[in-house]
């Protein structure tokens, strides 16, 4: 009798689930990718011609985009005034060689780090003070607070390192980090006190600079009466908003005089109304 052979049914290897959803979510973020940088490159299309027509011996180590957007925004607010900030991390400065951003637009103020929480003095901050006023820049002082340490101790800081003088801006506080130790309400508390203090001393109400969502979620609806320098770096915006005294729009500008990158900031007013907004006596 002949044996019976039995074949087995081979078995069949189920595709992975996981798998699949990883291959497709990074195919979508390459498509989406691929789309922005295209995108980026129409939308800034002649900024980007005009950038390599002058740029185009020297080695670009930044985005292309991001260069081609600082132009365009620039071109974009050519009615308004330009300025950058700095602090001890752009190192010694040569103040007779800073005077246009993209060798086109004439940079008119700046802003100084003078001081940060109750104790620190930017190493810089003299010599940039100094440099900038014999080099004829509307020049403003700034505090970096620390939302941890106590506020009229950092205002106290602040006092003592800067004299103003006609013609400076008023002192700005820079609020950029949410405490550990405490509420909000706590640290808005410790925000008035420091804005009370300052203003009690130099006669003028500061300045408050901050990130667009930090002023949009803590600060617009609880500090009404104060003008604001906001920071904000986002590809797709465009135009500074009305309620910005002044918009810092990217970090990655360079400047003949200074090494590195730079901060760049527009004043939301003509080079005349800019003088309104400095101290008057």
């Amino acid at each position: 009798m002949a044996k019976t052979t039995f074949r087995k049914t081979p078995v069949r290897k189920k595709t992975s689930k996981k798998k699949s959803t990883v291959f497709s979510i990074k195919f979508w973020l390459i498509a989406f990718t691929v789309v922005l940088f295209t995108f980026g490159i129409y939308h800034y299309r002649n900024a980007i011609l005009y950038y390599f027509s002058f740029k185009s011996d020297k080695v670009l180590k930044e985005d292309k985009v991001a260069q081609a957007r600082i132009f365009q925004i620039l071109k974009a607010h050519k009615e308004l005034t330009f300025g950058f900030d700095i602090s001890q991390f752009q190192g010694e400065i040569n103040w007779s060689a800073i005077d246009f951003v993209e060798e086109k637009f004439p940079l008119q103020f700046v802003f100084i780090r003078a001081t940060a929480g109750n104790d620190k003095e930017d190493l810089r901050f003299d010599e940039n003070w100094i440099g900038a006023k014999k080099h004829h820049f509307i020049r403003g002082a700034y505090h970096y607070y620390r939302p941890n340490e106590n506020s009229i101790e950092q205002a106290e800081n602040f006092i003592k390192t800067v004299k103003l003088q006609k013609g400076d801006f008023p002192p700005v506080l820079d609020i950029e980090k949410l405490p550990e130790n405490q509420s909000i309400d706590s640290l808005k508390i410790g925000l008035k006190r420091w804005l009370k203090k300052v203003d009690e001393h130099y006669k003028v109400r500061p300045i408050i600079y901050t990130g667009e969502k930090y002023y949009n979620d803590f600060l617009k609806a609880d500090f009404p009466e104060y003008t604001f320098w906001v920071a904000n770096y986002n590809f797709f915006v465009e135009n500074i908003k009305d309620d910005w005294l002044f918009w810092q729009f990217t970090e990655k500008a360079t400047i003949k005089g200074i090494d590195g990158r730079v901060d760049i900031n527009i004043y939301n007013g003509t080079p005349k109304m800019l003088r309104y907004v400095t101290i008057s006596n």
